[in-house]
């Protein structure tokens, strides 16, 4: 029967494993790719949520400038964008207001408020806008209104 013998593995002692320098050296190294990559993603996310706020004003205005040709002018301010889903009360003499509406629902912006909606507004016929992400009027950087004059 042949025999095993037992290689050496240059490890004097004989003990496997890590030392606590180099344990440490990888927990290091991985806290500081963490950080990274967060601090990577984070800039994104707060770049998609305007990004998504700009397109669901897009969709909203177009949504509104076929109301406006089907039903002959935009809604007033008190009839808001809750028209686009529901038929006004007060429609226009000859207007016929959609079965399905002019869109399913209304979308919120991206940090869960209404987008707001003005007419007469201020940049043009109709205003479309969210606060941002403070949910105030005006603002900076994330916090700036995001409408549909820009």
């Amino acid at each position: 029967m042949p025999e095993f013998e037992k290689k050496d593995c240059g490890n004097p002692s004989g003990e496997a494993g890590f030392t606590l320098t180099e344990l440490m050296v990888t927990v290091f190294i991985m806290g500081l790719l963490a950080t990274v990559v967060l601090v990577n993603v984070i800039g994104n996310v707060d770049q998609s949520r305007v990004q998504k706020a700009r397109a669901d004003i897009a969709l909203l205005e177009s949504s509104l400038d076929r109301y406006r040709l089907q039903m002959f002018d935009y809604p007033s301010t008190e009839q808001g964008l809750e028209a686009l889903v529901e038929a006004p009360e007060d429609l226009p003499g000859g207007a016929s207001y959609p079965a399905e509406g002019f869109i399913k629902r209304l979308p919120r912006d991206p940090w869960g408020n209404p987008y707001q909606y003005e007419k007469p507004g201020e940049h043009g016929a109709i205003d479309i806008y969210s606060l941002g992400a403070d949910g105030q009027q005006g603002g900076e950087d994330l916090d700036a209104d995001i409408g549909n004059w820009q």
